[in-house]
């Protein structure tokens, strides 16, 4: 049950957009095992002046294309699942909608199965 934030630069299209959500699912139910329908994602779109970024910081070459995402999910994947995960978020993003290999940061924050309420007031995964 990830939830995904995903933060870029005001200006794309909405198909670009789209495009960010349908390749970070499909990235997740590949490599997470993330189920049919488990798709919790949201877009923050930042003008230049409240986004910033290193451009070089450990030899990678990042533009103003570069996107942000934030992953959160259960705490049980193991570290091969998640290189698997950040491999494919890039291979999929860069098919689609084209996005450069230096542009995609990608951050997991792990949780506890307790720490989620997915609705109705219930811990679900407790």
């Amino acid at each position: 049950m990830p939830l995904v934030h995903i933060s870029l630069r005001a200006g794309k299209p909405e198909a670009y957009r789209q495009a960010i959500f349908d390749g970070l699912y499909r990235a997740m139910h590949e490599t997470f095992n993330v189920p049919e329908d488990d798709q919790f994602m949201t877009i923050t779109e930042h003008d230049a002046a409240n986004f910033r970024y290193g451009a070089s910081y450990l030899g990678v070459n990042r533009g103003d294309d570069l996107v942000y995402i934030q992953i959160t999910a259960n705490n049980t994947r193991t570290a091969e699942q998640k290189k698997a995960l950040f491999q494919r978020i890039m291979e999929l993003l860069g098919e689609n909608p084209g996005i450069r290999p230096q542009d995609v940061f990608v951050n997991i924050v792990e949780v506890a199965k307790e720490n989620w309420s997915l609705g109705n007031g219930v811990a679900q995964y407790a």
